[in-house]
């Protein structure tokens, strides 16, 4: 066991405040232009209450608060460490000659080994005002939209679809923060404001989910999460559910509502007409609804009894290579109507 997490497992870790930053991790340097020109490291901070957020550096913070402490709690003259004195993890030296970006690339390792050391000193240091500040997101930090987080990346790209167990509806999903551009096919692009659908946890930071009918991975960083994936929805490649995507359209005189519908269940399982018409009433908010689906002419066929839905996956399989979909949507699409709108249907002999 190391020293630092003697140290915590002996001290009163668990009575901390759960604003408390426990471990940070740079995830990329931005450029910074203007009269000053410098890099700054993008850092992601998680606390002990499990939140994430970013906060952006420069080196010469890191020196001032590496000084502070050092006058706080270093012991002086090679004493030996006592009740309020520590020491310090080594902080990188300066650079003064040198190309300014492959400085900091080269001082990404060593600084996220002086943060994990930093965070890992006995509790009553991790409660230095000094410590908290310099981990506190700033008003400015939230408002700064991130780019690539390139080092927050998953080790694998390689999007692995996993059966899922039946289980009940649901809708995980989160809301885009930031604007995101994948940086290939297996990542999603995100806008601000839109609602991603989550299928599954890749690794402690990415995603899986669907929007806008697509279907890839994403950082959370990017994200707020607005109903998180099950708890059992262990981390990692091969591990947990994944979910499976279900397009509907509520057709009303003012126009059409799309959604994505999240459900846990494999995409060859034969939903009951009643499980359908319940969960429509809960998506769209509105108990008088009718079921439907297009068929190959366009026209729109009513649904009332499972026998319907067996003829509306059958039709849909006929249709499957015809149009493009994401590997985790349904083949077949709800259109949901008010029970006694018949105009939606087309009735000339």
């Amino acid at each position: 066991m190391s020293l630092p997490q003697q140290l915590r497992d002996e001290s009163d870790f668990d009575q901390l405040p759960d604003n408390i930053p426990v471990t940070a991790n740079i995830g990329d340097i931005e450029e910074k232009k203007g009269f000053i020109y410098y890099f700054r490291f993008v850092i992601e901070v998680k606390t002990k209450g499990g939140s994430k957020y970013l906060i952006y550096r420069r080196y010469r913070e890191f020196f001032n608060l590496h000084q502070i402490l050092e006058a706080k709690y270093s012991p002086e003259n090679g004493e030996k460490p006592g009740p309020n004195t520590c020491v310090l993890p080594s902080l990188p030296g300066k650079v003064y000659i040198g190309n300014k970006q492959e400085i900091a690339e080269s001082r990404i390792p060593e600084l996220n080994n002086y943060m994990k050391k930093l965070l890992g000193l006995p509790t009553w240091f991790v409660l230095d005002e000094d410590l908290r500040m310099f981990f506190y997101q700033t008003e400015q930090d939230s408002q700064h939209q991130p780019r690539a987080l390139r080092r927050l990346r998953p080790p694998t790209r390689k999007v692995k679809t996993v059966k899922p167990k039946m289980d009940l509806f649901s809708s995980p999903r989160a809301e885009a923060m930031f604007d995101f551009r994948g940086s290939g096919k297996a990542e999603l692009n995100l806008k601000r404001g839109e609602v991603i659908f989550l299928l599954r946890r890749v690794n402690a930071d990415w995603l899986e989910g669907t929007v806008n009918n697509q279907t890839g991975i994403f950082p959370e960083s990017f994200v707020k999460i607005i109903k998180p994936l099950p708890d059992s929805d262990s981390e990692g490649e091969g591990g947990g559910h994944t979910y499976s995507c279900l397009r509907c359209f509520m057709l009303t005189p003012s126009g059409v509502d799309a959604r994505d519908v999240c459900v846990q269940e494999d995409l060859t399982i034969q939903p009951t007409y009643k499980d359908l018409l319940s969960r429509m009433r809960n998506v769209f908010q509105v108990d008088d609804i009718a079921l439907n689906y297009r068929d190959p002419e366009g026209d729109l066929i009513r649904i009332l009894d499972d026998e319907d839905i067996q003829l509306m996956i059958k039709e849909s399989r006929r249709q499957q290579g015809k149009v493009k979909r994401p590997v985790n949507q349904f083949p077949w699409e709800l259109h949901v109507t008010m029970t006694s709108d018949l105009s939606v249907y087309n009735t000339e002999a």
